[in-house]
C-alpha cells in the first residue's frame, strides 16, 4: 500500500512543502527507518530528533536546510472536511424550500 508523506523542509530563505512516497503493508504507517531511507533517497541526510518523532535534523554543516518536519502520513484513509465555500454556493443556487402550508 502507498503512503504519501507530506513534509516541510525548513530552508533558511523560506520553508518548502514537499511530498514523498513510501510503500507499507495495509493498515500500517511508515516507521522512522523508512522515513530516513525516503529522505536519503531524496538527497536529505537527516537523523530523527530525540524529542519529536516527526522532526528530523540535518547531519552535517553543509546542509542548506535546518529541519524536516513530517506534517501528514496519507495512507488512503478517507477523511472528511467540510467545504464551507461550496456549501455557501449551493445554498445560494438551490431553490429555497418553503415550510408551512
Amino acid at each position: 500500500m502507498e503512503c504519501i508523506v507530506h513534509f516541510t523542509v525548513g530552508h533558511r530563505a523560506a520553508p518548502k512543502r514537499l511530498r514523498g512516497l513510501i510503500f507499507v503493508k495495509a493498515g500500517e504507517k511508515p516507521d522512522a527507518e523508512q522515513l530516513l531511507r525516503m529522505f536519503e533517497g531524496m538527497g536529505y541526510k537527516v537523523v530523527p530528533d530525540a524529542h519529536d518523532p516527526l522532526l528530523f535534523r540535518p547531519t552535517g554543516n553543509t546542509a542548506t536546510y535546518t529541519y524536516i518536519r513530517v506534517n501528514e502520513l496519507d495512507v488512503g484513509e478517507e477523511r472528511y472536511t467540510e467545504d464551507t465555500n461550496l456549501k455557501m454556493l449551493l445554498n445560494e443556487l438551490l431553490p429555497k424550500q418553503r415550510t408551512g402550508l
